[in-house]
């Protein structure tokens, strides 16, 4: 079997590129700053089910995205979640925290209004992220 993103995923984000074992994409909710990689792996729905190589590349592929998330944005925290219920493709969830944002304190995860960025704030936050994302040398951006 081949794989295939989760609708819900398809539904909810922008494809921002790719790195060598992830789907980048950006999520739509206005409330942060949010990214989300997906391993390019058929029929995963938890890490320790990657081969021990695919977990330390996808490590390092996180850690550009927090690195990013970090300086593009400058939050008060980086949460990073894996919850998989409603989606159960693996993915994680890379999101940019601040302690003015509308979910503070809590878990962005239903805490929020759910309301999308327009069209051009995303093509525009997506373009940023592209940009400090493609610095890593091993991002390809679409």
């Amino acid at each position: 079997m081949s794989f295939k993103l989760h609708p819900q995923l398809q539904q909810d984000t922008t494809y921002l590129g790719d790195f060598p074992l992830s789907l980048v994409l950006l999520h739509s909710d206005q409330a942060v700053p949010w990214i989300i990689l997906v391993p390019k792996r058929a029929e995963i729905k938890e890490f320790h089910h990657l081969p021990m190589t695919d977990q330390q590349q996808f490590l390092i592929e996180s850690q550009w995205v927090s690195q990013v998330l970090e300086s593009q944005y400058h939050p008060d925290k980086i949460n990073l979640g894996a919850l998989g219920n409603l989606v159960p493709q693996l993915h994680y969830h890379h999101i940019a925290r601040f302690t003015d944002d509308e979910a503070w304190p809590g878990p962005i995860w239903g805490n929020t209004t759910g309301t999308r960025r327009d069209e051009t704030a995303q093509r525009h936050i997506a373009s940023q992220l592209k940009t400090a994302l493609a610095q890593s040398g091993i991002f390809t951006p679409v």
